[in-house]
Parts: C-alpha cells; sequence; structure tokens
C-alpha cells in the first residue's frame, strides 16, 4: 500500500495546490490512499464542512484535524457527517466526531489515529496511552494503521515515535507547518517524520501574511492574520507499506512541490 500524507494545509491557497497537484502526484508516485492534514483548511485556522467536501471532491480521501477542530462553531455537528475525518482522539469522551478510522479500499483496509499534544498545548488525555487503545482496536482488522500526532514539541513527537515503534505502521508530525528532513524507518518498521510541513504559501510566516505576523512579534497587541498567498507550494510524505508486516518499507519527503 502507498500512502500519500499532505502536509497541513493552509487556507484557499492550499485547498487550489491540491486540486491542481494531487491527479498527477497520485499518477507520479502510485498512491493508494491520500491522506491530508486540514487543520488549517478554512481561512487559514478551523475548518468548516463545505472545505470538507471541496477537499475531499479534490481527491484526499481522509482528513486529520488538530487543535483548531472546533474554532468554527459548524464542526460542532458537522464533524459527524464524515466518516472519512479524524479528529484527535484524545478529546474528553462526549466529543462529537471520531478520533479513528477504518478506510477501505480495493479490498485493503488503511486505519488511521489523530492525537494532539499536551506540551505547549491545550490538556488533553495522553496521546500515548490512547494511540496505542486506538492501535489495538484497529489491528484487529487490519495491519495498516498510520498515527498523525499534532504537537508542537519536536520531543513528544519524537517520542511517540519510538514509543509506537513496532505498532503503527508510520507516525506522522503536524502542526508545526516546517517540514523537517528526519524521515526515517525506526527498528521495528515504524515510519516517522516529525514534521510533514505545510501546504500553502511558502513567503509567509508558516502560511500567513509576513506583516501582520511580524505587528505580532513586535507590538504583542491582537493582530489580524490572513492567509498568504505568496509562493504556492505543496508539501508531504509518500510511504510504502509491506504486504505482509504491515510496516514502512518505504518513506519519502515531497518538499515544496510547485508542478508535478
Amino acid at each position: 500500500m502507498r500512502i500519500l500524507f499532505i502536509g497541513d494545509i493552509m487556507g484557499r491557497p492550499g485547498r487550489q495546490i491540491v486540486q491542481e497537484l494531487l491527479p498527477g502526484l497520485k499518477e507520479k508516485h502510485r498512491v493508494d490512499i491520500t491522506v491530508g492534514n486540514g487543520e488549517n483548511l478554512a481561512g487559514g485556522i478551523g475548518v468548516t464542512p463545505h472545505v470538507i467536501r471541496e477537499t475531499i471532491d479534490a481527491g484526499v480521501e481522509i482528513l486529520t484535524l488538530g487543535n483548531h477542530v472546533w474554532h468554527r462553531k459548524e464542526m460542532a455537528k458537522g464533524i459527524d457527517e464524515f466518516d472519512c475525518v479524524v479528529r484527535p482522539a484524545n478529546y474528553p469522551e462526549g466529543a462529537p466526531g471520531r478520533g479513528s478510522i477504518l478506510y477501505e479500499k480495493g479490498g485493503e483496509k488503511l486505519g488511521v489515529v489523530s492525537v494532539l499534544g499536551r506540551v505547549f498545548m491545550n490538556t488533553l488525555d495522553c496521546p500515548f496511552r490512547v494511540s496505542e487503545r486506538e492501535i489495538a482496536a484497529l489491528e484487529q482488522v487490519t495491519k495498516y494503521v498510520l498515527v498523525d500526532i499534532h504537537a508542537e514539541a519536536t520531543s513528544e513527537k519524537k517520542a511517540l515515535g519510538w514509543y509506537l515503534d513496532g505498532k503503527a505502521s508510520a507516525v506522522i508530525g503536524t502542526h508545526t507547518h516546517v517540514q523537517t528532513s528526519d524521515e526515517t524507518i525506526l527498528p521495528a518498521g515504524t515510519g516517522y517524520i516529525t514534521d510533514v510541513g505545510m501546504t500553502g504559501a511558502q513567503l509567509s510566516v508558516i502560511g500567513i501574511k509576513r506583516d501582520g505576523a511580524l505587528k505580532r512579534f513586535l507590538t504583542q497587541m491582537p493582530v489580524q492574520f490572513d492567509v498568504a498567498e505568496e509562493g504556492v507550494s505543496l508539501s508531504g510524505v509518500v510511504i510504502e507499506l509491506d504486504k505482509e508486516t504491515g510496516m514502512t518499507r518505504e518513506i519519502f519527503r515531497l518538499t515544496n512541490v510547485s508542478r508535478v
């Protein structure tokens, strides 16, 4: 199984370049299933049912979310419309949506788990124990399980990768919007990268117009953040999973792709 995981899709510019490039990327890299982080699909912060449908129509089959999942009030009810959208599994019991899903295509099943880190972020349930619990349930029906760790601290992401080595097929880091160059296959076979990067405007401050971000840092005053539109490109990883073991055979980065 070959999976394309697209890094945090940032607003309209990110959605548009996914629409433009995804068909060619799927063909070029022989992709079976496409997963994307949709945390910032709507205006660069949060997500709505409308942009979820748009992104699914563009060919992204599974969307993971993160700490901005409830930023748009529509999602409190709208998230349950979609069986291909995964919000962090370590939100408290009673939160709407799904923390893990089983996606079937072409006779194969892929489990996807989302967890939110706790370092420098809201304190939720333990992402280590929650992800292990979700994997244990999914592995009853599939050997392929992908985990998205949406977190600030590289140390927390690294630690989760080691904790899940040999349990998850791959552990993919999202949230910081800056792609790391540490893609690897851990000793027990789990594919890993600390951050898959951002799909959006690269001539920006993690997808936001530079002037607004600089004003915020310089003055420490509330500032309207607007999505940047310069130098738009796509970042992600392609992961090939072994048919026999479910572990990663190959993982490689797609870095700032602007054409196929």
